[in-house]
């Protein structure tokens, strides 16, 4: 399903190039360094896009797993890779930029990102490597708006209480969707992903904070090019939320990748989430996959099911029944590819919740499957995925 695009590749061990090619040369080896032609060229020349040297297919269907920054640069990317060459498990999803707003590997001194980079991931090259020699597709997770590390760094792109970074109750701090700034810094980040070698990149946190709408003119924050005018926030927020989802999918044209968003299953059921602008119809226009997160354990009684975490399948075919109808309306459809659950919610209390394991697993891929949705993502936080699962029921 990818393109075929021209490609300039130089081997070199010691010829300067990419952030990854200088800081993991090996002496005496080639070393993969790609040199991207997309810019300024005379408007008569052929154009070339960027496209790295890694062979990666993509998959009869995405079925992919969550994957760290910790554990890919550690002992456990072995059990995983393990994981995907024993099942029909064949994707992953790797943290670039976390939760918190760090880069999962080190950029050379002079980058924009070196301050933010750590070495969760201490050998890129080789990560990109044992994928490719295992068939393990590629996709980078990039956390967008929640970003903390970024928030403290530059108070000016974030929300204010008074004179203090704006957190909320887990002590998190997200920066300003309306900002044109804050999308080429995150846009940027991706764009390195992309010439590491992964086939998709995945924006997560993709919105406002949750229940902005309670505190967003109460905080105090720039509105960017956006219209300073309060009487319908709602949809200046989608606006802006919409329109970074637009211009990333437009920055990252000449890197042939694919662009998915996360989001949360419930946009699917609302003509838009009024607090946190994310508008299910206006983002899936301008991506290649949608993937709303749809865990049995963040719905609330939904779809007639009084305790979804109880009920796996049932709420996750009635979910499907409507987030089918949604993309139907639409002219150019996204891949439907959701998040489910692989981990126990013990958090809702007794009587509300399910151990998950390989039943639990199972009757989410078979009722999206009834509906006609064949891929997925598995989420564990601790990258710890149930055994003896059969990953095409």
């Amino acid at each position: 399903m990818k393109k075929i695009a021209a490609t300039a590749i130089l081997l070199s061990g010691a010829f300067g190039g990419t952030a990854l090619a200088q800081e993991h040369a090996i002496e005496k080896q080639p070393v993969r360094e790609h040199v991207s032609l997309i810019k300024e060229l005379p408007e008569q020349m052929a154009r070339f896009k960027f496209q790295s040297d890694y062979q990666f297919e993509y998959p009869d269907a995405v079925r992919g797993v969550y994957v760290t920054g910790h554990s890919a640069g550690g002992e456990r990317l072995q059990t995983l890779i393990s994981l995907t060459n024993e099942t029909e498990l064949n994707a992953m999803v790797i943290d670039i930029k976390d939760d918190f707003g760090n880069v999962t590997y080190k950029l050379p001194e002079g980058s924009e990102y070196n301050n933010v980079g750590k070495s969760y991931i201490g050998d890129p090259l080789q990560l990109m490597e044992q994928l490719e020699e295992n068939e393990v597709y590629p996709i980078a997770r990039i956390v967008v708006f929640k970003d903390t590390v970024l928030a403290e760094e530059k108070p000016e792109w974030s929300f204010k209480d008074g004179n203090e970074v704006w957190k909320n109750r887990r002590g998190e701090s997200f920066v300003n969707p309306f900002l044109k700034e804050v999308w080429d810094y995150n846009i940027g980040i991706a764009i390195e992903a992309a010439k590491m070698g992964f086939q998709e990149i995945q924006f997560d946190y993709v919105r406002f904070p949750e229940g902005f709408e309670n505190r967003d003119t109460e905080l105090q924050y720039s509105m960017g090019d956006y219209p300073e005018d309060h009487q319908d926030n709602v949809q200046t927020r989608v606006s802006a939320v919409t329109d970074f989802v637009a211009y990333a999918k437009e920055k990252l044209e000449p890197y042939d990748v694919d662009v998915s968003v996360d989001i949360f299953g419930y946009t699917a059921t609302l003509p838009e989430a009024p607090g946190i602008g994310q508008n299910f119809t206006k983002i899936s226009e301008h991506v290649d996959v949608i993937s709303s997160m749809i865990y049995p354990s963040h719905w609330t009684s939904y779809f007639g099911v009084a305790k979804p975490d109880l009920e796996p399948y049932k709420i996750i075919k009635e979910y499907a029944k409507l987030e089918n109808k949604k993309l139907s309306e639409l002219d150019n459809p996204p891949i439907s590819r959701p998040w489910i659950q692989d981990f126990t919610a013990s958090y809702l209390g007794k009587g509300n919740y399910l151990n998950y394991g390989k039943a639990e697993v199972e009757a989410q891929i078979r009722a999206l499957n009834e509906e006609g949705i064949n891929e997925y993502l598995l989420w564990n936080a601790g990258n710890r995925y149930t055994e003896n699962v059969d990953y095409t029921p």
